[in-house]
């Protein structure tokens, strides 16, 4: 898979999931996310899917400011519901690295390891997002605000173009690099801006 250098430029979130130390996935139960994870389970790289990684680094690192952050061990609700603009993209994502699931996720085994019913829609919370430790109560409300890296100009009269059907292989490939740069300079220059992504801790 080609792809844009700076996927692995972004910054690393290492995680440890006592399942998969527990399945022998790993001897030692720490996974290492990358944002090239992310567009793979997306299938796209985008300013939403770079917001989701961003957003979701930031609160475990705010969750666990002392250390790595348990992966099956946080639970993480949304304002919007599932259907609801790009609430399900930025879930995938926040799923991925937390394993936080819905109905489908895994039961556990006996009393240990649930990721099932660690993740809700259409709830009464701040902020766009919250993010729960289950062990200590700690929680963060957290909100994305794209709109603080704005795009190339250039890039909705080449998208425009793509949807009336007039764009020519140029165009899309302009397009795909001003895209892309945009999603760059989210991951690299803005990964711990506090405008970018909004959060305030509280404890239950």
């Amino acid at each position: 898979m080609n792809y844009p250098a700076f996927f692995d430029q972004a910054p690393a979130i290492t995680v440890r999931d006592s399942l998969a130390e527990f399945l022998g996935a790993c001897d030692d139960g720490l996974i290492t996310y990358r944002y090239i994870d992310a567009v793979r389970l997306a299938g796209h790289s985008c300013p939403t899917v770079a917001g989701a990684y961003l957003m979701t680094r930031r609160a475990l690192a705010m969750l666990y400011p002392d250390g790595i952050a348990e992966r099956g061990a946080v639970q993480v609700r949304f304002a919007a519901p599932l259907d609801e603009g790009v609430a399900g993209v930025i879930a995938s994502v926040a799923g991925l690295i937390t394993g936080a699931a819905g109905p489908g996720g895994f039961k556990g085994i006996g009393r240990n390891f649930r990721r099932q019913n660690l993740m809700y829609f259409s709830c009464a919370i701040e902020g766009e997002v919250r993010f729960d430790r289950l062990d200590t109560g700690a929680s963060v409300s957290l909100g994305m605000h794209m709109s603080r890296v704005e795009p190339d100009p250039r890039t909705s009269g080449l998208l425009r173009k793509f949807l009336e059907g007039v764009a020519t292989p140029e165009d899309m490939r302009d397009f795909a690099i001003l895209w892309q740069d945009r999603v760059r300079r989210i991951l690299l220059d803005h990964a711990d801006d506090a405008e970018l992504i909004s959060a305030t801790a509280a404890t239950a």
